[in-house]
C-alpha cells in the first residue's frame, strides 16, 4: 500500500518515540480516534505513569476504553512493526539525535509508514537528509499540551511528497484535529513564526521600558488576543477594513523592532538561571504552590476555550 494513503484511524497502528508530556499527548489525540498506538520510551519507571496520563486524558473525554489500545514499550526492536503506518518522534530537541533515530527508521518501518518529526526548531529537510525515506518524511508539529490544543502543523519538505502530505492532513482531521498545510519547510514553520515576531514585540516593549510583563500580557490576553479565539489576524482585518489596515501600516511598521537576536531583559535572565517554573523565576516568581494553581488555571482556561469553539472542530472519526 502507498504511504500517500492512511487508513481510518480505527484501523491504523501507529507508533510514537518518546514518552515524554508531549508523547503522552500525542498518544491521547491518536487514541482518541481509537487508533491503535505503541509509545516507545527506554525509561521502564516511566511506563505506568504515560499509561495512567493518557486513560486520564481520554476519561475527561469519556473515551476511556480507547486506552486498551495503547502500551508502552522499552525500545524501538519491541515495536510490531510490519502493520506500522504511521511513526511520529517526539525525542528532546537534539538534531543529532533526531539524525540518527530516522536513520534508524530507514531499516525498522516498512515501506507504507509515513515517517514524522514533532520537531519545533528542526526542519524535516535537515533531519532527513540523506536519507531514502525523503519522500515520506514529514513535520507534524503538535503545540503543548497536544491533546488541548487543535491546532497541529503538517509540514513538507522540497522532497515530500504532496499526497503524503494530503494524507496525513486528513488523517488528523479524523483525530478531530485542526491541521494547517504548511507548503514550505522554512524555520518556524508556520504558528511559532507568528509566536515569534509577536514575542520579540513583546519583549522589545519591556526592554524599552514601553510596558511592564504583566501589561504586555494584559495586553494580548485580554486586548486583541481575546479575539483571535473568534477571528485570526487576517479574517480580523476584513472584519474592521483592509483600508484602515493598510494606512494603519504605515505608521506602525517602520517603529516595530528589527531585532535579529534576544534582548537583555532575556538573555540576563537566561545567564542568571532565572528560567522559569522550573527555577523559581523568570519574569515572575514562583513557589510550588503558585506553580500548581497556575498550571490548573491554565488548563482550565484552555478547556473552557475548547469548549466555545468545539462546534467549529472537526468530528472525530475513527
Amino acid at each position: 500500500m502507498s504511504p500517500a494513503i492512511l487508513p481510518a484511524p480505527s484501523a491504523c497502528h501507529a507508533v510514537v518515540v518518546g514518552g515524554g508530556t508531549m508523547g503522552a499527548d500525542v498518544a491521547v489525540v491518536l487514541a482518541r480516534a481509537a487508533c491503535r498506538v505503541t509509545v516507545v520510551e527506554r525509561d521502564a519507571t516511566r511506563h505506568a505513569g504515560i499509561l495512567d496520563s493518557v486513560r486520564a486524558n481520554l476519561a475527561q473525554r469519556g473515551l476511556e476504553r480507547h486506552a486498551a489500545g495503547v502500551q508502552v514499550v522499552a525500545a524501538l526492536d519491541a515495536v510490531a512493526w510490519p502493520d506500522v503506518r504511521l511513526v511520529i518522534e517526539c525525542i528532546p530537541e537534539s538534531l543529532p539525535l533526531k539524525q540518527a533515530l530516522f536513520a534508524e527508521l530507514v531499516k525498522l518501518a516498512p515501506a507504507q509508514a509515513l515517517l514524522a518529526s514533532n520537531s519545533s526548531s528542526f526542519p524535516i529537510s535537515q533531519i532527513g537528509a540523506g536519507l531514502p525515506t525523503r519522500q515520506r518524511m514529514l513535520g507534524l508539529h503538535f503545540f503543548m499540551p497536544a491533546h488541548l490544543v487543535p491546532l497541529v502543523e503538517v509540514v513538507l519538505s522540497a522532497d515530500t511528497d504532496p499526497a503524503a502530505g494530503d494524507a496525513l492532513h486528513a488523517f488528523m482531521r479524523r483525530c478531530g484535529m485542526v491541521p494547517v498545510l504548511v507548503r514550505k519547510d522554512v524555520p518556524g514553520f508556520l504558528g511559532n513564526r507568528l509566536q515569534h515576531a509577536l514575542t520579540r514585540e513583546a519583549f522589545a516593549l519591556v526592554q524599552d521600558g514601553v510596558a511592564s510583563a504583566e501589561d504586555v500580557d494584559a495586553a494580548v490576553r485580554f486586548g486583541f488576543g481575546f479575539r483571535f479565539l473568534a477571528a485570526g489576524p487576517i479574517l480580523q482585518r476584513d472584519h474592521a477594513g483592509l483600508e484602515v489596515h493598510c494606512a494603519a501600516t504605515a505608521t506602525t511598521y517602520p517603529s516595530l523592532s528589527k531585532a535579529d537576536g534576544p534582548f537583555p531583559v532575556l538573555t540576563e535572565r537566561v545567564a542568571a538561571g532565572k528560567l522559569g517554573m522550573k527555577t523559581g523565576e523568570g519574569f515572575f516568581k514562583w513557589t510550588p504552590e503558585t506553580i500548581a494553581a497556575e498550571k490548573a488555571r491554565y488548563a482550565q482556561t484552555l478547556r473552557a476555550a475548547l469548549a466555545l469553539i468545539e462546534s467549529e472542530l472537526p468530528p472525530i472519526e475513527p
